[in-house]
């Protein structure tokens, strides 16, 4: 008996996160999350996957927020961040806990109330260095767990900041702290700053592992910060190096033309790899958008532009050396995928063809976390991957293949149904050629009318593409009766640098032309019922709903019946208060007292005369990216002008809906909207059992 996937049952999946391998190869670690309905939040555990095969089993149980293992350097012990209650005492922020691989309780070793964020184990494996949000004028863990203390007894809830950068995505940036490196004695609890009484700090837009590295002897720390003297999103990084004994600090990538992100030290610490991205180019005013190259260089010396190499794709900060440091892995889209690559090096560096020395290893789906152990052929490489088809799973490569080390979800998974996918190519705008994600609904049968929803993706520098999701899962979609079309727009990830950055200063433009092609070939199809053909998109997806709207006439005359617009912009002058802002006048091409006219030709404010057909707007209180008043005037505006709309705000959600009941509104919420307008509800009636 055959199940389709509703959002009820979308929830109910485990979702992998973090996974870490072990130093000999033999072990994987992975935190594994699981909604709470009853608690209405989402609840976590670790569990150990060994090699062999031979069984999952879990590490911990029961914790709120069992997070980002490692294994220490003699995998022995499993550290992880957690807040949890122990020996009398509730963490009221995330916490350093270490457990034994091969079981027992978990043991707090670290009572630092600003709380951990991502950590590294020191190769002595007695020591970790972790980041933390500090005050910077304070000196010593007991002046900033006091200070800590009266921050969170405080009466007045105010923020009062003179900062460029006060806020990010959904939450406020800890008001006058900085993000710190600390050295953590695991024995004795000792907490050192290791940036207090300097200027240091790492870069405020979410600082984590790929901020920073640790030499194999243990002497050295390399680190991304951001050199302005005042810090705001989408500036350049510098790289620095902190040796620990003298506490010395050097830069050894500083170039006014580079941005730097991901150090990694080689094996024998010699050598660094890293993501340069530069940022100065003759040939386009939009360098911001330019790709990342990877760069390896000797730590004896500073960073020469001839260390990083162009390449057609965009590596990602996950960098991982290989043991002999003969290759460098990293993940990187390509066409709606997402994969692993190995990047073979000589003389400890690349060639000058990179292109030479570079083979797609494992394929996408979609690559979510990579980790090397090994050399060449007999490297142990483990994946994290999903597909379209199923959610994350923990794969291990070793030599004579590859072998699956969980099977978390394959029983929900075996009772499910899911639609067929196809991948269609259409010209677009520009005459480029544009991808279509194309998901039909279990049992589709092409004699019969069928609906048809465009699901277009944010961004605008990502993709729909071989993933699965949670927040907008196109199975989902499908499984309400609805033939999926997902396009690739001008600017998403990809598809080429000249791909990506064509949008920028006429946004709205290309973009509109591919929707359009998309429909045409869903308009095109002999199964396609012209009277129920629906479009909805979020985030930059949301400005485009708002901009066809603007743009393409209402239904029968136009080709879509009802929109949905999930957290959307709808005036680049207003949407300023977002936490983008220094960074956004560079995709428009100028700010709006600069070029008022520009901007306004990018906005679909400027077109709300136009504005008639049906649109449900989602949006988020909490949302800092598209601050929520885009929403409300959106949905204000419609309903001033007679157009019928509906509104669903989260007073208590930002940029994505997280509470799991909110999320299980938030689906019936949209297939009720179309039902409103045309749709006939869910294909599962027609579905035994479902």
């Amino acid at each position: 008996m055959s199940l389709l996937l509703t959002p009820e049952r979308l929830l109910q999946f485990d979702r992998i996160g973090a996974v870490s391998l072990s130093p000999s190869g033999s072990h994987a670690v992975a935190s594994l999350s699981q909604v709470d309905l009853e608690h209405n939040r989402m609840s976590s555990s670790l569990w150990l996957l060994p090699l062999d095969g031979s069984g999952q089993r879990p590490l911990t149980t029961g914790g709120r927020q069992d997070a980002s293992p490692q294994f220490s350097p003699d995998g022995r012990f499993i550290a992880f961040t957690a807040e949890r209650e122990h020996s009398g005492v509730k963490d009221s922020t995330p916490q350093l806990y270490r457990i034994p691989m091969d079981g027992g309780e978990a043991q707090r070793i670290s009572e630092y109330k600003p709380g951990v964020g991502a950590f590294r184990w020191m190769p002595d494996g007695r020591h970790l260095v972790f980041i933390s949000w500090v005050w910077p004028e304070l000196r010593g863990a007991q002046a900033q767990n006091r200070r800590h203390g009266e921050w969170t007894s405080r009466k007045a809830t105010g923020l009062l900041t003179d900062q460029t950068q006060y806020r990010y995505w959904n939450a406020n940036l800890p008001q006058d702290r900085v993000a710190h490196l600390h050295l953590l004695d695991a024995h004795t609890g000792r907490v050192t700053d290791l940036f207090e009484g300097t200027d240091y700090e790492l870069p405020r837009d979410e600082p984590g592992l790929s901020c920073f590295d640790i030499s194999p002897d243990g002497q050295r720390i390399c680190f991304a910060h951001d050199p302005a003297p005042i810090k705001a999103g989408g500036q350049r990084w510098e790289l620095v190096e902190l040796k620990l004994r003298k506490r010395g600090f050097s830069p050894i990538a500083h170039h006014s033309g580079w941005d730097f992100n991901g150090p990694r030290y080689s094996p024998d610490g010699q050598h660094i790899a890293a993501l340069a991205t530069p940022v100065r180019r003759t040939d386009t005013a939009f360098a911001h958008a330019s790709f990342s190259r990877l760069a390896v260089w000797p730590v004896s010396r500073a960073f020469k532009p001839s260390d990083a190499r162009p390449w057609h794709l965009d590596p990602q900060p996950q960098l991982q050396w290989e043991d002999d440091g003969g290759a460098v892995w990293c993940t990187a889209e390509d066409q709606g995928r997402c994969h692993a690559w190995r990047h073979e090096l000589r003389a400890g560096r690349l060639t000058q063809d990179i292109t030479q020395d570079i083979t797609q290893e494992i394929q996408g789906g979609w690559v979510q976390a990579l980790a090397v152990r090994g050399s060449g052929q007999a490297a142990t490489v483990l994946t994290v991957r999903d597909s379209i088809h199923h959610p994350a799973r923990v794969y291990a490569r070793r030599t004579g293949g590859e072998r699956r080390l969980e099977s978390f979800n394959d029983a929900r998974l075996k009772s499910l149904r899911l639609g067929r996918v196809e991948e269609q190519w259409v010209k677009g705008a520009l005459g480029d050629p544009l991808q279509l994600w194309v998901i039909y609904p279990p049992g589709f049968n092409a004699s019969r009318p069928q609906a048809a929803l465009q699901v277009i993706h944010g961004g605008p520098y990502s993709a729909a593409g071989d993933t699965f999701g949670y927040r907008w899962n196109p199975h989902a979609f499908a499984a309400m009766g609805f033939v999926v079309v997902q396009a690739n727009y001008h600017g998403s990830s990809g598809f080429g640098e000249a791909f990506r950055t064509s949008i920028l200063g006429r946004q709205g433009e290309l973009e509109l032309q591919d929707l359009k092609a998309a429909n045409a070939w869903i308009q095109a199809q002999p199964w396609v019922d012209k009277a129920r053909v629906y479009a909805s998109g979020a985030s930059y997806g949301g400005f485009l709903v708002a901009w066809m709207n603007g743009h393409w006439k209402p239904w029968p005359k136009g080709p879509i019946r009802a929109y949905i617009c999930h957290a959307g912009v709808l005036d680049r002058r207003a949407t300023w208060s977002a936490d983008s802002y220094t960074q956004r006048h560079k995709d428009l091409g100028g700010t709006y007292w600069e070029q008022p006219q520009r901007l306004a030709a990018q906005s679909p404010v400027e077109h709300a005369a136009r504005m008639d057909t049906p649109t449900l707007v989602v949006h988020g209180a909490q949302d800092f990216r598209v601050p929520d008043h885009n929403g409300l005037a959106y949905y204000n505006t419609l309903k001033a002008r007679g157009v019928d709309a509906q509104l669903l705000w989260y007073p208590d959600e930002g940029h994505w809906v997280m509470k799991p009941h909110n999320a299980l509104q938030w689906y019936a919420t949209f297939e009720q909207w179309l039902v409103r307008h045309g749709s006939r509800g869910r294909a599962r009636k027609r579905l035994a059992g479902a």
